[in-house]
C-alpha cells in the first residue's frame, strides 16, 4: 500500500515539474528560448532538451528499456544536450520531451518501486539501484532545472511561477521597492562587516 502511495506521489510531482519546465517557454521568441542567459550559456530550450535526455536515460537504459528517442552513448557526452542547434526546432525538442514522458511513464507504471536498475555512469557500489531511487533522482533533476528555468524566465520578461494559474500580474513599482529594500539591506550588512 505504501509503495503505491509513494510511487503515485513521486510520479505526480514529476508530471507537475515537467509541465512547469515547458511553461517557461510559452510566449517567448525563438531567440529568447535559445539565447544564453548565464555566463555558462544556460538557456531555456537547452534545459528542456537536457531534462528530456536525463529522463530518457534513467527510465530507459537503466532498466534495459531503451528510449525510442535517439540518444548518443552516455560515454560520448559532450554538452550538446544543453543547447539547441540551429537546425533543431523548439517543436522538435518539446515533442521529443513529450514522447520521452510517455516512455518514462510506461516504465514507471509497469515496474514496481523495488525493480532493479543499473546506472553505469554512477560509481560503485551505487550503480546498482532501483526504480524508487531513480524516481527520486529524476524528480530532483527536473525540479532543479525547472527552478533554473524560473529564474531565467524572470530575467527575460519578469514572469515567475510554476503554473499559469498561480502567476500574478507584475507590479513593477512593488517589485522595484522590494529590490531596493533588499539591496539596501545587503549594503548595510556589507558596511557593518567592513
Amino acid at each position: 500500500m505504501i509503495d503505491e502511495f509513494a510511487k503515485n506521489n513521486l510520479h505526480e510531482r514529476l508530471r507537475r515539474d515537467r509541465k512547469a519546465l515547458l511553461w517557461k517557454l510559452e510566449g517567448l521568441s525563438e531567440y529568447d528560448v535559445r539565447r544564453p542567459l548565464t555566463v555558462t550559456g544556460t538557456n531555456l530550450l537547452g534545459l528542456v532538451k537536457h531534462v528530456a535526455g536525463v529522463e530518457a536515460r534513467y527510465f530507459g537504459e537503466v532498466f534495459d528499456r531503451p528510449s525510442p528517442e535517439p540518444l548518443p552513448r552516455w560515454q560520448d557526452h559532450d554538452g550538446s544536450d544543453l543547447w539547441a542547434a540551429g537546425d533543431e526546432t523548439r517543436d522538435q525538442i518539446v515533442e521529443s520531451y513529450r514522447r520521452t514522458w510517455e516512455h518514462s511513464d510506461a516504465t514507471i507504471n509497469e515496474l514496481p518501486l523495488d525493480a532493479p536498475g543499473h546506472v553505469p555512469w554512477w560509481p560503485e557500489p551505487h550503480s546498482h539501484t532501483n526504480l524508487f531511487a531513480v524516481m527520486v533522482h529524476v524528480l530532483g533533476e527536473t525540479n532543479r532545472h525547472a527552478g533554473h528555468a524560473d529564474i531565467l524566465r524572470e530575467s527575460v520578461d519578469g514572469r515567475t511561477g510554476t503554473r499559469p494559474e498561480h502567476e500574478m500580474r507584475i507590479d513593477e513599482e512593488a517589485r522595484d521597492a522590494s529590490y531596493a529594500k533588499i539591496e539596501q539591506a545587503a549594503r548595510s550588512a556589507a558596511s557593518i562587516k567592513a
